[in-house]
């Protein structure tokens, strides 16, 4: 199905396709379109299931640094001073990474380390840094080896596996790598939908709720996830490769997935759906999210429009 038409002076030059689903805690399907159960990588949507798991084996993090550990972050200066803080309060250092060397995902928080001599990229600026942070506190806290902390055979790795897919309901295997060099795990949009959906219940309430109180903390304050988050109340997390997922605070999750990978159709797309299930509050603030605008120049020519799906 089409998520979204991308439109330029008044054609339609572009569309998207896809696949979106909300369901309730229970997996029943309040809507839907596309190919929900075809199969592809939940990448940094899983995030909160690996920050609670990491939690819940002892990293101790507090709220700030969950939110960050759950999210996607852009290198701002307080995302990389809290990931700082993750490794020192636990005697280690950025070396201990082994997500890749990267520069700031932000244009400001770059053009900042620019200015101030920076030359070589840092792990400490990779945007999973914080989930690789509070994977190493966990090993710490439990006695396991820091060095070998990313093998699937490693008994965080497998305590991860284990929490995906109770919470999603699907078998995340076989896992694959991640592009920050973490397993990444295996799912559809129904099962993302459904991981979301039971995301506000009481064993990952925890994660919920910092990324709920801290979403410029998950990624950058006028990305697409934290103004939806902002704007309904709710927790909102991308994936790499084109996924958006959404869980609202009564358990209800939504999940949409790009084929194309380009996230720009999903915004669109999770506005669309929250409209048909008449959960969409204070519109206003989610214009952005809903029709992003396509530019000629500096000036708007047209804009990325969700389908009549």
């Amino acid at each position: 199905m089409i998520l979204a038409n991308v439109i330029r002076s008044g054609l339609v030059e572009s569309t998207h396709e896809g696949a979106i689903a909300a369901v309730d805690t229970s997996g029943t399907i309040l809507f839907s379109g596309g190919d929900i159960d075809r199969v592809f990588f939940l990448r940094s949507a899983a995030k909160p299931i690996q920050a609670t798991v990491c939690q819940g084996h002892g990293a101790d993090l507090v709220p700030e640094q969950l939110a960050v550990a759950c999210g996607s972050h852009r290198g701002q200066p307080v995302h990389v001073a809290l990931v700082q803080s993750m490794l020192e309060q636990v005697g280690l250092n950025e070396s201990a990474l082994q997500c890749p060397p990267s520069w700031p995902a932000a244009p400001a928080a770059l053009r900042r380390v620019v200015a101030q001599g920076y030359q070589e990229r840092r792990r400490i600026w990779h945007n999973c840094s914080g989930k690789h942070a509070a994977m190493l506190r966990a090993c710490v806290a439990q006695g396991w080896p820091v060095d070998t902390y990313l093998d699937p055979g490693h008994p965080l790795q497998r305590a991860i596996f284990d929490a995906v897919g109770e919470l999603s309901g699907f078998d995340p295997g076989p896992v694959g790598v991640d592009g920050c060099g973490a397993p990444v795990f295996r799912g559809t949009v129904r099962s993302l939908a459904t991981a979301f959906a039971r995301l506000a219940g009481a064993r990952f309430e925890e994660a919920w709720t910092a990324m709920h109180r801290y979403p410029a903390l998950t990624c950058d304050q006028r990305q697409p996830p934290a103004e939806l988050a902002t704007a309904l109340n709710a927790v909102a997390k991308y994936g790499a490769e084109g996924s958006l997922a959404v869980s609202l605070p009564d358990g209800i999750g939504l999940a949409v997935k790009a084929w194309d990978g380009s996230p720009r159709s999903t915004g669109p797309a999770m506005v669309e759906a929250l409209r048909r299930i008449g959960r969409l509050g204070y519109e206003a603030q989610v214009d952005a999210v809903a029709r992003p605008a396509v530019y000629g120049g500096v000036r708007k020519v047209g804009e990325v429009r969700e389908n009549s799906f």
